[in-house]
């Protein structure tokens, strides 16, 4: 009788040990992408403790294990491991970066633990797989608005400077295989590395073409020294990706980040929207609560983990703790507000965001406002 007491007690505490939902996240917490993943690591401790607060989902708390990949894909397939094997996750939230993204795909299938990436690139969910999603609008949605701005603009002879990363080679295709059919001419195709410290020579051959416009395609460090090349070449219309759009590019770059336009959620701009804009509430309250909490600006990039939790919350409440039946959830997930947009996923359809999420906004005394 006391061994069946023991082994019923022993029963008892490993079910309680367990009545929670674990939660994995892979960040580039620190490293040349910590501007990245730092945001979002801080949003998503900040919505877990707030949730927690609140009694949990479906009356559970939220256990949540972070990794810092430092934006190493070798770190990231090796924490992914350990969230899947030791850590029993039911979900994973990000990785940061695209690459680290691409490294973990298989894995996910693999161990079955659906992973939400907070990384741009379309070739994240393609072709679309029931354990991967990502939050950041698709490569195709940013050349699609910017062509849209441009054309609007009758800017149509435009160049191209891209990064040769994940990232800037995705983008780059987005480019060249769409605007044609825009009615944009990509008259001037140029690149560079990440880690370089000078684009003056590929600058100086776009110059020489007399663009209508430069879209620079990259995130990190590098396009803010394009942005201070191109002014001290006398370049103007330069154009970006939602990969700048926090303040450390503002901060790199200096006066030369002044007249860059950029696509971008509209989060960087919440408190200039109209108070019609149904997003703006939610915005606003992701804003302040994270600005009163850590200090400093809130960044698209912590959106892109503010949507990656909300999207899991939701789909959790449904599913319960099944990983399968949560990566079926996630794809049937329709009206959910984000910071990027309204997200409406389907079976092939693993972002579930379209051009329409995006703005063009414009760098004006070193604040981010909506383009006119």
């Amino acid at each position: 009788m006391k061994k069946v007491l023991i082994i019923t007690l022993m029963l008892c505490l490993s079910a309680t040990a367990f009545a929670e939902i674990r939660l994995g996240a892979l960040f580039a917490v620190t490293g040349p992408t910590s501007f990245l993943g730092n945001p979002e690591k801080l949003t998503v401790e900040m919505l877990v403790d707030q949730i927690n607060d609140a009694g949990g989902i479906n009356g559970e708390k939220i256990k949540l294990f972070v990794y810092d990949t430092q934006g190493r894909e070798d770190r990231a397939i090796s924490y992914f491991k350990r969230l899947a094997t030791k850590d029993r996750v039911l979900a994973v939230l990000g990785p940061s970066r695209t690459g680290c993204a691409l490294a973990i795909k298989n894995l996910a299938i693999r161990y079955k633990v659906p992973f939400i990436a907070c990384a741009a690139s379309a070739t994240i969910v393609e072709p679309a797989n029931a354990f991967i999603y990502k939050t950041p609008q698709s490569d195709i949605h940013v050349a699609e608005k910017l062509f849209d701005h441009l054309k609007s603009k009758g800017k149509t002879n435009v160049a191209l400077i891209s990064a040769q990363s994940g990232y800037g080679a995705t983008g780059r295709d987005a480019v060249l295989q769409n605007a044609e059919r825009f009615g944009i001419n990509i008259i001037a195709d140029e690149k560079f590395m990440d880690t370089d410290k000078e684009m003056t020579a590929q600058l100086s051959k776009i110059k020489d073409k007399n663009v209508d416009a430069v879209i620079c395609w990259a995130a990190g460090a590098a396009p803010a020294i394009v942005a201070r090349n191109a002014k001290a070449l006398g370049m103007n219309n330069i154009y970006m990706t939602q990969g700048i759009a926090s303040r450390k590019f503002i901060e790199l770059a200096g006066d030369a980040a002044e007249g860059v336009k950029l696509t971008a959620g509209r989060l960087i701009v919440a408190d200039k929207l109209d108070d019609t804009d149904r997003f703006k509430t939610m915005l606003m309250k992701y804003k302040t609560d994270y600005e009163s909490k850590f200090g400093g600006s809130v960044s698209v990039f912590g959106g892109h983990a503010y949507d990656a939790f909300g999207l899991f919350a939701a789909a959790v409440a449904k599913s319960g703790k099944d990983p399968v039946k949560l990566a079926n959830e996630l794809q049937q997930i329709k009206g959910f507000m984000g910071t990027a947009g309204e997200f409406n996923m389907s079976n092939s359809d693993h972002t579930g965001l379209s051009k329409d999420s995006f703005i063009i906004a414009e760098i004006k005394n070193g604040e981010f406002v909506p383009a006119e």
